[in-house]
């Protein structure tokens, strides 16, 4: 499963607790390519594992590990930083310590926080008052988790970006954007990913980026997990106390960070709502598991130097915050579980509340068109020579569109075994059955959707899910698996399993064959069997009747009506557009 990468020495508890991790040879040098070029460089991935190996080997504190595989054919990384030291991977979830997680490089031409948790961790291992002051917290650090985006290295991909130098490739080594893969996990990296997450189970996740769009006077913004979405107590403590607090404490150091800038051709000025971050997305799936998510998106256009800095003060300030409020936060993750189950009914779709809108006092730059010097055209301009600081609509409120019944399990037949390789790869507990069983159960038949257009992320993906459902006593085979919603991942099953959620297994194509009729009927030996099935069952024809002086377009066609008839008939196979996955009450 994974493998430590340095020597393990054998230090007593009493050495470990007074030593302050002083490294055995202070005169090691810890300088990064980033300060040795006064800001301006990143190293390459060969580099960066190199530089944790070596604080690995010089501090006690700090381990290095590796789990599994990425679609490079690398394994993905984690670095852990405990006073005490982390010998095996399993005493991180089982720590009554506070665990962050740290994700960077997910899209390597952002490499602000490669760059910032390299710094961090040397300075926390460096200083006495830091290690003193974090003794109660495990940091993880997932060095770079596109392994292969960073492989790819150039200088003009992220054509609007300010530095580095040189930067990775936004796709991975088959060109997947692995921050739209958490939920669907085609990628080996997302499978290493679930097993580093669930192994630290974290308290606090922090994803590194740096943002696309609009321009403003920021360096750096938020994205926190949507908190409605979030819903219940954790979504209120993220709301209302995680994100106001974070942003204090960058204020008092002299940072202004202000939430995401989601704005594609309109101003600021304008307002915007909050990016709605469904499971696809890594706060998105982080937080099906309780944990407090946080993206980090600094401004393409601001220096590197100041953009790396302020990503550095910022998870700083994040290890603080969860430092104050671990209790809460611990009790709050503790009781989660409990808190979606008691409401019986879980929200699978959302759409942005339009009358509750937060004020925000923005500071941006005046936009106007002028003259392009490119195009015939006109172009948009910011005017960094005229700053403004305006109240603008920040629309964060989501409001639920579509519900479900929570069920006591799912059951899922066994023959889907790429949904099986998900679940266990996401540790969710569930049974075979060990003989032949027959269940009453809720069946759900496709009622209605609608496919993209274009291809996305090696999917064509459903939308606009409904499904028809009725109560049938239905034979379940030996091996067939009852999954029970009583789980600490209940909200990842509710989102993958329901057909309509927006990230659901079904919407992402994992079922797309029940879509498919195998068997058919030949118009002129039907007809025969048709008109007897009529007689035969008369409740039958009297729908098909009501039907005929009810639908004016279905009376006109008799082919309709003799598929409608087949359909009624047992001669319709019973597997067309019926979901594999089954539910109890």
């Amino acid at each position: 499963m994974y493998k430590i990468f340095k020597t393990i020495l054998f230090f007593t508890v009493l050495w470990l607790l007074f030593s302050c991790d002083n490294s055995s040879n202070k005169n090691k040098d810890f300088t990064t390519l980033f300060e040795k070029s006064e800001g301006t460089e990143t190293p390459e991935y060969k580099d960066v594992i190199s530089y944790y190996k070596e604080l690995a080997d010089e501090y006690a504190s700090v381990s290095l590990f590796s789990f599994g595989q990425t679609d490079s054919g690398e394994p993905l990384h984690l670095v852990v930083y405990n006073r005490e030291g982390v010998f095996n991977v399993d005493e991180i979830k089982e720590s009554p310590k506070n665990r962050i997680l740290i994700n960077n490089g997910i899209h390597p031409g952002e490499s602000d926080g490669i760059d910032a948790s390299m710094l961090l961790l040397r300075d926390i291992v460096q200083n006495d008052s830091l290690i003193e002051k974090y003794k109660n917290t495990i940091i993880c650090v997932i060095p770079v988790y596109n392994v292969g985006g960073a492989f790819n290295r150039n200088s003009h991909t992220r054509a609007n970006q300010n530095g580095p130098k040189e930067y990775g490739f936004r796709g991975n080594a088959r060109n997947y954007d692995l921050n739209r893969d958490f939920i669907k996990q085609d990628t080996k990296n997302a499978a290493a990913f679930a097993e580093i997450f669930h192994a630290v189970n974290p308290d606090v996740f922090i994803d590194n980026h740096v943002s696309n769009g609009a321009d403003y006077q920021y360096a750096i913004t938020h994205l926190f997990t949507q908190h409605n979405k979030l819903g219940g107590n954790l979504g209120t403590f993220i709301e209302t106390k995680m994100r106001p607090s974070l942003e204090n404490l960058l204020l008092k150091k002299g940072i202004s960070i202000t939430p995401y800038v989601n704005v594609w051709g309109t101003t600021p000025e304008d307002g915007w709502s909050q990016f709605f971050d469904s499971p696809r997305y890594s706060t998105g799936y982080t937080t099906l598991f309780n944990t407090l998510g946080l993206m980090v998106e600094t401004h393409m256009l601001k220096p590197y130097k100041l953009r790396v800095a302020q990503t550095y003060q910022l998870l700083f300030s994040a290890l603080d915050f969860t430092e104050e409020n671990s209790a809460e936060i611990k009790e709050l993750r503790a009781n989660a579980m409990a808190e979606v189950l008691a409401n019986k009914t879980y929200p699978i779709a959302f759409k942005v509340d339009t009358k509750k809108p937060t004020e925000l006092q923005f500071k941006g730059y005046q936009g106007e068109y002028i003259d392009s010097k490119a195009t015939t055209g006109k172009r948009f301009f910011y005017d960094r020579t005229k700053p403004y600081t305006k109240s603008v609509k920040y629309y964060n409120n989501f409001e639920t569109t579509k519900s479900v019944a929570i069920p006591k399990a799912y059951i899922l037949q066994k023959g889907w075994y790429k949904i099986i390789d998900r679940l266990k790869n996401n540790q969710i507990k569930f049974t075979r059955f060990k003989n032949d069983t027959t269940i009453e159960v809720e069946v759900n038949h496709i009622a209605e959707f609608e496919t993209r257009k274009t291809a996305y992320e090696g999917h064509y993906l459903h939308y606009n899910t409904t499904v028809n459902r009725s109560t049938e006593n239905f034979q379940f085979r030996k091996g067939d698996i009852y999954i029970p919603t009583h789980q600490n991942g209940v909200r990842y099953l509710l989102e993958t399993l329901e057909a309509a959620a927006t990230d659901s297994f079904f919407n992402w194509n994992f079922f797309d064959t029940v879509l498919q009729q195998k068997e058919g009927y030949s118009a002129y030996v039907f007809e025969d069997i048709a008109a007897q099935f009529l007689i035969d069952n008369p409740s039958v024809k009297k729908e098909f009747e009501e039907k005929l002086k009810s639908d004016t377009e279905f009376a006109k066609n008799p082919r309709e009506q003799l598929n409608y008839i087949y359909k009624k008939s047992p001669y319709y196979e019973p597997v067309h557009l019926r979901l594999p996955i089954f539910k109890t009450f």
